[in-house]
């Protein structure tokens, strides 16, 4: 089974060689790194050619947004099985992509998903937040759930079938993806009960107050847009992230 990880980068910094270095260690045989750069200048177009993976696809080319960047690389990718891995972020362990594999031989799903943690840039030993996402059920939706994004893995078809991301959106297009391929996609998805990705805190959702009140109206929109919920399940969506911060995770 072939896996494609999509990386949509813009100056990617100091944080890309951890990146690398996860998605380099996998031990699953077939993976392809599909790579969209938005035009960096900071050397990482120079770091990726001298460092990438050995089955990479590297492409840099202007780009609208993070999720036209993110249609742009999916759009190029040829595995049977399609992921993200954002600059930020790393793969927690050598056998993620193995456990996607193993669990995509069941021809009943069409994406897996599973838990995540946000981890201090300072220390990525100290975790700030464990998300540990559980069994999908459609009644959670309406109470604000969703896979954490940066661990789902879905079938190149779906995307086919169902479309990529709506590039309307500037920070929750991840959201409506998701609402979209399971209300109206109808997928159908496993859960990998292990902390697949860990994330450096700070992305662009909470960088500043102005970006935290453009999530939440993006939420609602999608929310209001796929038709699970309305201010209840906005409100049920950011609830639901506080017991994350005292929550301990498995290895810890």
């Amino acid at each position: 089974m072939k896996i494609s990880v999509v990386t949509a980068v813009m100056n990617g910094g100091d944080a890309l060689p951890r990146a690398l270095d996860s998605l380099k260690s996998q031990t699953h045989p077939d993976i392809e790194h599909v790579v969209q750069d938005g035009g960096s200048t900071d050397g990482t177009l120079d770091y990726l050619r001298a460092n990438g993976h050995r089955n990479m696809a590297l492409l840099s080319t202007p780009d609208t947004g993070i999720y036209d960047a993110i249609n742009k690389g999916i759009s190029r990718a040829t595995g049977d099985v399609v992921g993200l891995l954002h600059a930020d972020d790393y793969l927690a362990a050598p056998d993620v992509l193995a456990r996607v594999a193993e669990a995509m031989k069941n021809p009943d799903i069409d994406g897996v998903y599973g838990d995540l943690e946000y981890v201090a840039r300072a220390d990525h030993r100290q975790v700030i937040r464990y998300w540990k996402a559980g069994e999908y059920a459609v009644a959670r939706l309406r109470r604000g759930w969703m896979p954490p994004h940066p661990t789902l893995y879905l079938r190149r078809t779906v995307f086919e079938r169902a479309g990529l991301y709506d590039t309307s959106y500037r920070i929750s297009g991840d959201y409506d993806g998701m609402l979209r391929w399971l209300t109206t996609g109808q997928i159908r998805l496993g859960y990998i009960p292990h902390v697949m990705v860990r994330m450096q805190i700070g992305g662009a959702s909470n960088k500043s107050f102005a970006q935290m009140l453009r999530k939440s109206r993006e939420d609602y929109r999608a929310i209001r847009r796929h038709k699970v919920g309305g201010m209840g399940t906005l409100l049920a969506k950011n609830l639901s992230k506080l017991p994350q911060f005292g929550a301990r995770p498995p290895h810890v």
